[in-house]
């Protein structure tokens, strides 16, 4: 009831962008790229922060979040995103982009992960994160592929946060 918010990946900018901006709009969807939206009373004291994608795009943390007060969710395409937001207060991260390896040995270990140390470090699950401000990273490994239309070793998820 309180909306719901979206941000851009690097294959949807490299993509048809508008085609696919139009198309979540148009079912409610409020994109975030670089800036941020205060939820409505009772919950007036948490912002919606999204971040552009590291990859294709450039994530402005100074425009979602420097603005933004009280809890600050972020919305951000992939772990590496936590780069730009070095210096910049969150509580929650909420982001995708591994596909938790897509595929993997029956171990677990993935086969490839998509560039970037973050990635890698952080490749799916809930993380967190030291620093001077107690903060949560949530990686999921999402429903779709990349690249081969397989998935291994790598279960498709879902999250449901609710804000309580």
């Amino acid at each position: 009831p309180y909306g719901k918010f979206g941000v851009l990946g690097n294959h949807d900018l490299r993509a048809n962008k508008s085609l696919v901006v139009s198309e979540l709009e148009r079912v409610g969807v409020r994109m975030l790229s670089n800036r941020h939206v205060t939820l409505e009373p009772p919950f007036d004291d948490i912002s919606i922060c999204g971040l552009d994608d590291p990859t294709r795009g450039s994530p402005r943390p100074d425009l979602a979040l420097a603005p933004a007060t009280g809890t600050r969710i972020v919305l951000m395409h992939s772990p590496q995103g936590l780069e730009a937001l070095d210096g910049h207060s969150f509580d929650l991260a909420l982001c995708g982009h591994t596909h938790g390896g897509q595929i993997a040995l029956p171990s677990g270990t993935p086969v490839l992960v998509p560039p970037g140390h973050l990635n890698r470090r952080y490749l799916a699950g809930r993380f967190e994160l030291g620093g001077e401000n107690p903060r949560t990273l949530l990686v999921s490994r999402g429903v779709g592929c990349s690249t081969l239309p397989v998935r291994l070793f790598a279960a498709p998820e879902v999250h449901l946060c609710l804000i309580v």
